[in-house]
């Protein structure tokens, strides 16, 4: 896709003294900036199945998602690139006005279909499609599956990934955390901060997308950075983010990327990462996703 911008893409340092005080670096890959709609890790999830659907030649893409979801936008963005008409099954009910997500993907040509909750979560398929299902290429609720996996591990590229000792990611369907585990070498642990609570179903929906051999790599999810769930948030996290601004220029938000980075910052000040370590933390875009907070409580 022409407007991508990979040359934006820079791996920011960002150890602060305390750090330097313990001999670990810390760094950020900035994949915020290769595309305003398309951020982060969402052309990299979506790029195998976008490929897949021309190859096979169908018309029409339809994705999962809610109503600030960063993958249902993002993949209305790619399909209007492409030249590909897309869908999106919404949970929950339609509200009275739609969220600034939903406006600018139907500016993209995104059609929506709201569903229950319910039967979004069996992944019913609207009864207004069902005639019509056989021609439009689904793909499940934020990439997740193999060519999703595979699409995120070649994330590894955009870095020199062996001069890293860990390299972690917010973790919200494991999509990309499986991906980066594919990319990383045997020596390497990757370290994923879910952003759900107790859904410990991710350890093995991740392990789902990932070969024997992969399956021995070192990793795990951390579950203690969730503050209250998908979408939640405390006053602690947005002093955080706010600061984290102040301090690095790097914008983050309160969903994914926020999360990370303040899980990590808590984890090397309480000596979870040993002497000597080498950080790499992964900036999945989605700022987006900030609209929906009360306008003036981040900086950025």
């Amino acid at each position: 896709m022409s407007s991508l911008q990979f040359d934006n893409i820079s791996v920011d340092e960002i150890s602060p003294g305390f750090c330097r005080e313990k001999d670990i670096a810390v760094s950020v890959l900035r994949l915020d900036k290769i595309h305003p709609v398309i951020s982060g890790n969402k052309w990299f999830k979506l790029k195998y199945y976008i490929a897949d659907a021309l190859a096979l030649g169908k018309k029409t893409i339809a994705t999962f998602g809610g109503a600030w979801s960063n993958h249902i936008v993002a993949t209305a963005a790619a399909c209007n690139e492409n030249n590909i008409g897309s869908i999106g099954i919404i949970r929950g009910e339609e509200a009275a006005s739609l969220s600034p997500t939903l406006l600018t993907a139907q500016s993209l040509g995104m059609k929506l279909y709201f569903t229950s909750r319910s039967d979004y979560q069996k992944k019913n398929i609207p009864d207004a499609l069902s005639d019509s299902a056989k021609n439009i290429y689904f793909i499940n609720e934020g990439g997740y599956g193999i060519k999703g996996a595979e699409g995120a591990a070649t994330i590894a590229g955009l870095f020199s990934a062996k001069q890293y000792t860990h390299i972690c990611c917010a973790v919200g369907t494991g999509t990309m955390m499986a991906g980066l585990i594919k990319s990383s070498t045997l020596s390497q642990e990757v370290i994923g901060i879910s952003v759900l609570k107790n859904n410990h179903e991710q350890q093995a929906e991740t392990i789902n997308l990932l070969t024997n051999d992969e399956k021995l790599k070192k990793f795990f999810i951390n579950h203690e950075y969730h503050f209250g769930g998908y979408a939640k948030y405390t006053q602690d996290l947005i002093d955080f983010m706010n600061d984290f601004y102040k301090t690095t220029v790097i914008p983050s938000d309160f969903v994914y990327t926020g999360k990370l980075f303040y899980a990590v910052n808590d984890l090397i000040r309480t000596n979870f990462f040993p002497s000597g370590s080498r950080i790499l933390m992964i900036h999945s875009g989605g700022l987006q996703g900030n609209q929906s907070l009360k306008p003036g409580m981040l900086i950025f």
